[in-house]
C-alpha cells in the first residue's frame, strides 16, 4: 500500500468536482493558519470542505452540498443543529448581552442543572473548555492528596492540555512530546486500558499517585471499548488507596444518559470533566464534584481552614450566551428521552451498515455504544463477520491502528461525495434529531463509497 493519497484516485477526483469552493477556500487559509486548520481533527486531504449552514441533522457546504453529519459540534449537539429552544433562549441572552465580566443569575441556574443531573456534583466550577476543565482537576487532585503523580489510560484522549498531550496516539511509553516538560511526564503514569491486574500493579508500585483519569466508555467515546466491571474495580482500587478518580465526561456527559456514564455505570467518581453538551454547543465547560475537593477554590473555606487557595480565572467562565444555550439543552435532557432515542437511532445505523458490509462482502464492521458509532476497516485482516463484530475482543492496537491509513481517508471521501459526513476515526455521532431517512441515506452512503474503492481495487471485489 502507498504511505499516502494515491493523486491519480476517482474517488479524490469525485471530491474535487464536488467541492471547488472548498478548495479555493483551503487554498487561502493555509497562508493564515498552520496547514489551514484551526483544529487538528478537521485534518482532511486533500483539504477539508467548508460548511455555510446546518439545521437539525444536516449541513450544507459553501458549494451547496447537503450532508446528514454525524461529527455533531464533535459531540456537543445531541439536540442536532439549531434547536429551536436552544436558539430561542440564545438570542434572548444575545438581546442582553454577550459578556458582564460579573456574577449573573443564569449561572446559578446552570451550575444548579448540573447537580441535579450529575451524581458526583456536590460542587461546579466553569471553565471554557473541557481541556481547561481536566487541567483543573488534576491541579485539584494534586492539591487535596499533596500528591504528584497522575495515572491516565493508553489512548485516552482529555484535551490539548501538557499532562495529556501524549500516549494518545504516540508517545506511549511515556515520553514528553514536544513542547511538554520532561518533569511532567515523568510524573504521568500511563496505565494499559484493557488489564486491570496490570492497572492494580501500578498503583501498588507507586504511593505518591494523586490522581487518575479515564475516559469511562474507553478511549474515544468508546472507539476502544472499556467494561463496566474494569470501571467498577477502578474505583474499588481507588478508594481503597485514597486516590482521586475523575471521569473525563466531555463527550459521556449527558449523552450516555442525562447524569452521563456514572449514572449508566452506577459508579461515581470523586470528580467528573464536562464540557460540549453541557453548553448546547456554545463554548464551556466544568469541573465537578465532592465539596471537600472543590473547596480548595472556595475563599471563606480556605481562610477558615487555613490552606492556600488554589487559583483559577477565565475571561470566559459561565459566560451568560455559553449559560442560556446550557440550560435550555440540559432542561431538554432532563425531561428524559433525548439520550435514548440517540441511542437507538445509533444502534438502528450500526445495523444497516453492518448489513451493507455483509452484502458487499467486506469482513469490515460498524460497531460502537450508546450513541456513538465507528467502522473497523480490519488492518490486519481478521476473520469477521460484521453483524457479530465483538469490538472488546480485539486489542487496542488493533482497534486504533487503521486511523491514519490513506484507505480510511478515501473511504470518508466517498462518503461525503454520496451525501454524509464522519469524523476521522472514522465514524460519529448521533443526535436525537436524526430520521430513519437520515440513516437509510447514510447506510447507502457508506456502501456507495465500498463499491467504489473496490473499483479502484482498493478492497476486495
Amino acid at each position: 500500500m502507498p504511505d499516502s493519497l494515491p493523486t491519480n484516485s476517482k474517488i479524490v477526483a469525485a471530491y474535487r468536482e464536488h467541492t471547488p469552493n472548498s478548495a479555493a477556500r483551503a487554498k487561502e487559509a493555509r497562508e493564515v493558519f498552520p496547514s489551514g486548520l484551526v483544529h487538528d481533527s478537521r485534518k482532511l486531504d486533500p483539504y477539508a470542505f467548508y460548511v455555510d449552514r446546518a439545521q437539525g441533522s444536516h449541513k450544507w457546504d459553501i458549494d451547496g452540498n447537503e450532508y446528514v453529519d454525524y461529527f455533531g459540534g464533535h459531540g456537543a449537539l445531541i439536540l442536532g443543529h439549531n434547536h429551536p429552544e436552544v436558539q430561542k433562549a440564545a438570542h434572548a441572552q444575545l438581546d442582553k448581552g454577550t459578556h458582564f465580566g460579573a456574577c449573573h443569575e443564569l449561572e446559578v441556574r446552570w451550575g444548579a442543572l448540573v447537580k441535579q443531573l450529575v451524581p458526583c456534583a456536590e460542587r461546579v466550577r466553569f471553565t471554557s473548555s473541557g481541556t481547561e476543565a481536566n487541567l483543573m482537576g488534576l491541579r485539584l487532585a494534586r492539591a487535596f492528596t499533596g500528591k504528584p503523580k497522575v495515572v491516565r489510560f493508553l489512548g485516552h484522549f482529555h484535551g490539548w492540555h501538557d499532562h495529556a498531550a501524549f500516549g494518545v496516539s504516540n508517545h506511549f511509553d511515556g515520553t514528553a512530546s514536544p513542547g511538554v516538560l520532561d518533569g511532567i511526564a515523568e510524573n504521568v503514569l500511563l496505565a494499559p486500558p484493557d488489564d486491570i491486574e496490570a492497572t492494580r500493579r501500578i498503583f501498588e508500585a507507586h504511593d505518591d499517585i494523586g490522581a487518575v483519569i479515564l475516559e469511562p466508555t474507553g478511549a474515544s467515546f468508546g472507539q476502544v471499548p472499556m467494561t463496566r466491571e474494569f470501571v467498577a474495580e477502578l474505583r474499588r482500587i481507588t478508594e481503597e488507596r485514597g486516590v482521586i478518580l475523575i471521569f473525563d465526561e466531555v463527550v459521556t456527559g449527558f449523552r450516555v444518559a442525562p447524569g452521563g456514564a456514572q449514572e449508566f455505570y452506577g459508579v461515581t467518581p470523586d470528580m467528573c470533566s464536562l464540557a460540549k453538551i453541557l453548553a448546547g454547543g456554545l463554548p464551556g465547560g466544568a469541573i465537578t464534584g465532592r465539596e471537600d475537593i472543590l473547596e480548595l477554590l472556595d475563599f471563606e473555606v480556605a481562610e477558615a481552614k487555613g490552606f492556600e487557595k488554589v487559583q483559577h480565572q477565565g475571561t470566559y467562565n459561565a459566560n451568560p450566551m455559553s449559560a442560556a444555550a446550557g440550560i435550555a439543552a440540559l432542561e431538554l435532557i432532563a425531561k428524559g428521552g433525548v439520550c435514548d432515542v440517540a441511542s437507538d437511532k445509533a444502534a438502528t445505523l450500526r445495523r444497516l451498515i453492518n448489513e451493507g458490509f455483509e452484502a458487499e462482502d467486506v469482513p469490515w464492521a460498524c460497531y460502537g455504544e450508546h450513541s456513538g458509532f465507528y467502522i473497523f476497516t480490519n488492518p490486519k485482516n481478521l476473520p469477521i463477520t460484521p453483524t457479530k463484530f465483538d469490538a472488546l475482543a480485539q486489542d487496542r492496537e488493533t482497534m486504533k491502528g487503521s486511523r491514519t491509513d490513506w484507505l480510511v481517508t478515501k473511504l470518508r471521501l466517498g462518503i461525503i461525495v454520496n451525501g454524509g459526513d464522519m469524523n476521522s476515526k472514522p465514524g460519529g455521532v448521533m443526535s436525537c434529531v436524526h430520521t430513519d431517512e437520515d440513516l437509510e441515506k447514510t447506510a447507502d452512503a457508506v456502501r456507495s463509497a465500498v463499491r467504489m474503492l473496490k473499483d479502484e481495487g482498493d478492497i476486495a471485489a
